[in-house]
């Protein structure tokens, strides 16, 4: 795993923890690039009756299995426009996660949980913007 050494978590208003950064980030620049636990398909249903429900990822070709990111990866939080996007990397199961716009230190990094920023898709929980 690789990451920004500036990175750490603390204690959101309204959303339990989120993960900040210490140091200015650059557009574009990688964040992190996180290792992944795949969840097999048979397995998938047995996830959704623990707290991981919340925090894995769909994974694989057909998108029919889960993924837990290590590091940081499965705790940022969703924001419809955020200041972060990711890559779901099926070759090196790896889940890149890069900045799509400058991100001043002390700023929380969010992503939108579909993959692309502004999709509105409905979520599994109520979104405070």
């Amino acid at each position: 795993m690789s990451k920004i050494s500036s990175l750490f978590v603390a204690h959101t208003e309204d959303r339990g923890k989120g993960v900040y950064t210490m140091e200015d980030i650059k557009k574009g620049e990688v964040i992190e690039v996180c290792h992944l636990i795949i969840i097999p398909k048979a397995e998938l249903p047995i996830i959704h009756k623990t707290v991981l429900h919340d925090y894995y990822f769909l994974w694989g070709e057909e998108m029919n299995q889960a993924a837990i990111a290590l590091g940081y990866g499965s705790i940022y939080n969703h924001k419809l426009h955020p200041n972060a996007n990711f890559i779901l990397d099926f070759v090196s199961d790896t889940i890149e996660f890069y900045a799509i716009e400058d991100i001043e230190a002390g700023t929380e990094i969010t992503v939108n949980y579909h993959g692309e920023p502004g999709a509105d898709d409905e979520l599994w929980f109520n979104v405070k913007e």
